[in-house]
């Protein structure tokens, strides 16, 4: 889901690297240093999930995990996700430092949006509703992930626009995956540390 430099033109660059700032400048105020440990696990978890791959016969994709990290860090998944990416070009070369804003966004934004719409259900909701929610959400987010890369794409010129429906139809599988993969950490989570998915009281504003 990264999206590469020398893609995108200027404009769309420069819009996603104000909004990613404005959004890991929020995040940071928002972010309760004592949960520091947690928005670390998390980075760490997208870091890892970019390496499990879902072959498609003429593609893979990968998993991105944006919504579990949306749902347990609200507006912190912006600094969580901006260190997590910048790691990944600065170590492998995965997608980019002039992009970098652009895909922050284009991940972290979704997993916000997932988490004022799921949190709610997952945290009063029975189990079964829980996960419910929490496939929702994983879902949801890759659904939004996908939708805002082709529009970067689509944005950047006419060349890039069978690139973007392409996009669009690849990532389905990613999305069953990913709701399953969420609904059962959510189930998980609620069972043995439900304050990690923000269900604490101390949570509710952040």
């Amino acid at each position: 889901m990264h999206i590469v430099d020398g893609a995108l033109s200027v404009p769309v660059l420069a819009t996603g690297a104000v909004l990613g700032l404005i959004g890991v400048a929020i995040g940071l105020k928002k972010m309760d240093y004592d949960h520091l440990p947690q928005v670390g696990v998390l980075s760490a978890a997208f870091f890892i999930a970019s390496y499990i791959h879902l072959p498609l016969g003429f593609s893979s994709v990968h998993l991105i995990l944006n919504g579990l990290i949306g749902l347990a860090l609200g507006w912190a998944a912006f600094p969580a996700l901006l260190v997590a990416l910048l790691l990944q070009a600065v170590f492998f070369g995965f997608g980019g430092f002039l992009v970098l804003g652009v895909n922050v966004v284009n991940i972290a934004l979704p997993g916000l949006l997932v988490y004022y719409l799921c949190r709610h259900g997952i945290a009063t909701s029975s189990p079964k509703g829980a996960a419910i929610w929490g496939a929702i959400g994983g879902a949801g987010s890759i659904l939004l992930t996908t939708i805002m890369v082709a529009g970067s794409l689509a944005l950047s010129g006419e060349a890039f626009i069978l690139a973007a429906k392409a996009t669009l139809v690849a990532h389905i599988p990613v999305m069953v995956v990913e709701g399953f993969v969420t609904a059962a950490a959510v189930l998980l989570i609620r069972k043995v540390k439900p304050e990690f998915l923000n269900i604490s009281e101390d949570w509710e504003d952040a």
